[in-house]
């Protein structure tokens, strides 16, 4: 009788159960670490109803899980920011306005999980993520700092990480103090743009009116005009 080798045989798919137990940490991770960052592996597991052991089959480790977690969030987070044709319409301090709330907007229902994302050790694979967004940033602040609207103390890239700096440090306060969302939304538009030096006063004209309906597009008082 001749051998099967292991090349020879067929790659077979995870049995449903196996994937139906992925899910379900998955799951588990985002509603239990929403509730406590510092959730254990152990918690986690148990709201999935599964073992610790179990948990290995899926995940090496607690930062695996958290990290296939948080860089999923970032992916959709990304999806939902505004496009480059969509930006390339509006002033510099109208993007970074829109920015700032489509990126609020995304995130002030998941604090907890958006702040853990942000922070080592998954920060690198969250940056990959936001690769182009950033680049909308830094667009934002090279437009910005050549029209003479933005402070020109430093170079466009600097300036574009003081302001997601900014963003974070809003989402960290928030987060603590169970700032509303209206209250959340107004406090990152003028954080980043007081960041990039415009006046507090002025930034409040670049902020987007908030959307009466669903169906309502964002605007900003320079698309209006």
């Amino acid at each position: 009788m001749v051998a099967v080798t292991t090349a020879d045989q067929p790659v077979r798919a995870p049995r449903r159960d196996a994937t139906e137990n992925r899910a379900a940490l998955i799951e588990a991770a985002k509603t239990v670490l929403q509730q406590d960052p510092d959730a254990s592996l152990e918690t986690i597991a148990s709201a999935a109803g599964l073992s610790r052991r179990a948990v290995y089959g899926h995940f090496p480790s607690r930062d695996d899980l958290v990290r296939e977690l948080v860089t999923a969030g970032a992916a959709r987070i990304a999806a939902a920011m505004p496009t480059t044709s969509d930006l390339g319409v509006l002033p510099p301090a109208s993007r970074l306005a829109v920015i700032a709330v489509a990126l609020w907007s995304e995130v002030s229902h998941v604090r907890s999980m958006a702040r853990i994302a942000v922070r080592s050790p998954f920060a690198e694979s969250v940056a990959e993520v936001f690769a182009p967004l950033r680049a909308q940033v830094r667009e934002a602040c090279t437009l910005g700092i050549a029209e003479g609207s933005m402070r020109d103390d430093v170079d466009p890239a600097t300036l574009a990480r003081l302001v997601e700096g900014a963003c974070i440090t809003v989402l960290d306060e928030a987060t603590r103090s169970g700032t509303t969302d209206e209250a959340g939304r107004r406090m990152v538009v003028l954080s980043a743009l007081g960041t990039a030096g415009i006046d507090w006063r002025t930034a409040l004209l670049s902020e987007p009116v908030a959307p009466v309906s669903p169906t309502t597009t964002t605007t900003t008082p320079e698309a209006r005009a």
